[in-house]
């Protein structure tokens, strides 16, 4: 069993769960910032209240996968990001602050000054997520001893800041879809015509960015088309793209959020293959890159993580699906709502 590979997909894995999951809670955050009315602010965060800190137990589980198993991309993306990881981490605190100070004085200004938190603390990590993914994927600069010889501006180049945006636009669309599943009524039918104008965003920026892809990381399309999961993962996210506008008229809310939960998961495979076998291309030279083999933890620890994976994902996923099935249906305000 090649053990490196395995641990590739399961980060790939908990990465993608993080995405979908937190994906929505970003992009109902991000809405917020446009929502007007206090019922409808209310309603958005208890959309979210129940779950969104178990949503974030698959970041904490992907970073605690990525040390163990592939310690040297860890530093080294941890030191290359640094000044972005304090900044993601601020608009997460930033968040969950929000949410819990928001309700705990009844006055407007106060309650202004958390929903902007909670706004901005849902689009700044939601575009830092993107700009870093987008590094990835173009490659960063890396010595012969797999050490970041860039700097922080290095990372704001126009390639990556476009994969950013993409990120913003997903997420939001994913939030939106999420808020019909949430609501009823006149909301909810305003909340379809909001995620297909972010569809339709989402579907022109992803256009852009695999385009723009070809020139600034040709490498990742070398022998692509020649691979048969490249061609599973494309034609399942043609499918999962074009239902989305469909499911919405139709009103199949909860269809239609499957389906934009596999437009991100299948989006992140495509970029998952094209990078095999590598986890951080070199920008230098592609001799210097970080791959699943010359980055990776030994064999043992490997087996050894391999074991507690096979205990503790099945808790992961377990948790997950009880917190859904509880908190189901759509958000009823009380007293004890945020």
């Amino acid at each position: 069993m090649d053990l490196n590979l395995v641990w590739f997909i399961l980060v790939a894995v908990l990465l993608i769960g993080y995405s979908i999951l937190d994906g929505f809670d970003f992009g109902v955050g991000i809405l917020h910032l446009f929502t007007k009315e206090d019922r409808d602010r209310r309603v958005n965060l208890n959309a979210i209240g129940p779950v969104w800190d178990g949503n974030e137990v698959w970041l904490l589980t992907g970073g605690g996968a990525l040390f163990a198993a592939f310690p040297i991309v860890y530093a080294t993306v941890f030191s290359a990001f640094y000044l972005a990881l304090m900044l993601l981490l601020l608009g997460l605190i930033g968040r969950a602050v929000s949410l819990e100070f928001r309700g705990k004085v009844e006055s407007k200004k106060w309650k202004t000054v958390w929903d902007n938190v909670f706004g901005i603390g849902s689009l700044l990590p939601a575009l830092l997520l993107g700009v870093a993914f987008g590094n990835i994927l173009r490659g960063i600069p890396l010595d012969s001893t797999m050490t970041y010889t860039g700097g922080f501006f290095n990372l704001l180049n126009p390639y990556s800041v476009l994969v950013g945006v993409l990120s913003v636009a997903i997420f939001t669309m994913h939030g939106a879809i999420y808020l019909t599943l949430k609501t009823e009524g006149a909301r909810k039918l305003k909340l379809q015509e909001v995620a297909s104008k972010w569809w339709m965003a989402v579907v022109v920026i992803y256009f852009l960015v695999t385009f723009y892809t070809y020139f600034e990381a040709r490498y990742l399309f070398d022998g692509i088309l020649g691979n048969p999961l490249f061609w599973l993962f494309f034609i399942l996210l043609m499918v999962s793209i074009i239902y989305v506008p469909v499911g919405l008229k139709a009103g199949k809310t909860g269809l239609t959020f499957l389906a934009s939960s596999l437009m991100i998961a299948l989006m992140f495979s495509l970029a998952a293959v094209s990078l095999f076998p590598k986890l951080v291309p070199s920008l230098t030279n592609h001799d210097f890159s970080l791959t699943i083999y010359n980055a990776s933890s030994s064999q043992q620890t490997l087996m050894n993580m391999f074991i507690i994976a096979l205990v503790g994902m099945p808790l992961v996923i377990g948790y997950t699906i009880f917190v859904y099935r509880v908190f189901k249906g759509k958000v009823i305000l009380d007293e004890h709502s945020y």
